[in-house]
């Protein structure tokens, strides 16, 4: 299978000559500001995806082939779940994670101090919610409900939880962690449509080809 980058078209970019104020030649680079992308009939339909969740320091790569025997694919991983930055929206390693969290909190013992509280669930008597579970809240707080079955104002207190600093951001990495693939099924779908969005259409004047265009200033225009 092709890698993303080799389905992503290029432009001459233009070199100026010393003086500023011509073209001197040009550099043939690859067109970042194209970007590959599911369309909405299938990145909206979850009967074209399954439910994958990534374990230990897995990469894009490592995903892509125990789902698809295909490294390459890494980049079918990433717009399957929309993720942009791999730096902040991918798992971080263990290594990285712990050094992340190090710099962050600056001690061992600080990822044991407590970041914020939450609610634990309160019910009724007759097993309705009056408080739910994972409210983020004040160390004291309280409620008061009129239970029915006894006809008294029942005041409830101790409904709350400590989260420390390091269980608030193990909850963001274990979130990540929770992804999407498409189905093999529908990988030829999407390569289809990969080679048909990334070609340049005829018309423009920085128009030379299908996979290439020429800018004559700075700025590319698509």
């Amino acid at each position: 299978m092709p890698s993303y980058f080799q389905q992503v078209p290029n432009f001459e970019y233009p070199n100026a000559t010393k003086d500023g104020k011509n073209i001197s030649d040009y550099s043939e680079v690859k067109n970042l500001f194209k970007r590959g992308k599911l369309r909405e009939d299938i990145f909206g339909n979850l009967t074209f995806f399954t439910k994958y969740q990534i374990i230990g320091d897995e990469r894009p790569d490592n995903v892509a082939y125990k789902r698809y025997n295909d490294e390459t694919l890494d980049w079918l991983v990433l717009i399957a779940n929309n993720i942009i930055n791999i730096q902040t929206e991918w798992p971080m390693t263990q290594y990285s994670y712990h050094e992340f969290l190090l710099d962050k909190y600056g001690s061992e013992e600080a990822l044991s101090n407590v970041h914020h509280y939450e609610t634990i669930k309160v019910e009724s008597s007759d097993g309705a919610t009056i408080v739910p579970e994972g409210l983020t809240v004040t160390q004291n707080y309280s409620v008061e409900h009129y239970d029915y079955s006894s006809n008294t104002l029942i005041s409830t207190t101790n409904i709350t939880t400590a989260i420390t600093n390091k269980v608030y951001e193990d909850r963001i990495q274990d979130a990540k962690r929770n992804i999407f693939l498409l189905k093999p099924d529908y990988i030829n779908v999407v390569l289809n449509d990969m080679k048909s969005m990334m070609k340049y259409k005829k018309g423009g004047t920085q128009y030379v080809s299908p996979t290439l265009k020429r800018a004559d200033n700075i700025r590319l225009f698509q």
